[in-house]
């Protein structure tokens, strides 16, 4: 059976202090996400291409237009959607851009958490339970992108794999 996915973008902004990220706390009724921190994006639309849907969502999501971003890697999530789904995902980190970022958005708030934390430094943030298998590549400092494959069974990851 063919693989047909449902393609999204997924952002993670720097502050210009280097030191943070741009990380929405999801909140609203009904949302798969909600009461987890989440980097930024969405849906790939028909009619664009993976760094159209960035700027695109960071449009909406954040109110700014992203001026320089880069491929960290690709990850395929089975299974990952509220009924099962396929997901394959295009992570970016977005080095820079122009606009005031609001203090939040349909989804919640909009936060700057520090990179340290996302890592595992202090409180851990509430997020989904792979994010912390493959964050720590997104902020590694290795220029080559990684592609990645984390199956969802019942709303949990069942096992991560990586190449770069």
């Amino acid at each position: 059976m063919p693989y047909t996915p449902i393609i999204g973008v997924l952002g993670y902004v720097l502050h210009p202090d280097g030191q943070r990220v741009l990380m929405v706390f999801r909140s609203r009724d009904g949302d798969l996400h909600r009461g987890k921190y989440n980097g930024l994006g969405g849906k790939l639309e028909d009619d664009e291409d993976v760094v159209g849907c960035l700027h695109r969502e960071l449009m909406e999501e954040a109110g700014i237009a992203v001026t320089a971003q880069r491929l960290r890697g690709t990850i395929s999530w089975p299974g990952f959607g509220a009924g099962g789904e396929d997901w394959f995902g295009f992570v970016f980190v977005v080095d820079a851009f122009t606009g005031a970022v609001p203090s939040r958005n349909d989804d919640g708030p909009l936060d700057w958490v520090p990179i340290a934390r996302l890592l595992g430094e202090g409180e851990p943030l509430p997020m989904w339970p792979g994010d912390r298998h493959f964050l720590p590549l997104v902020f590694d400092g290795d220029p080559r992108p990684f592609h990645g494959v984390m199956p969802y069974v019942d709303g949990r990851p069942a096992g991560w794999s990586y190449r770069r």
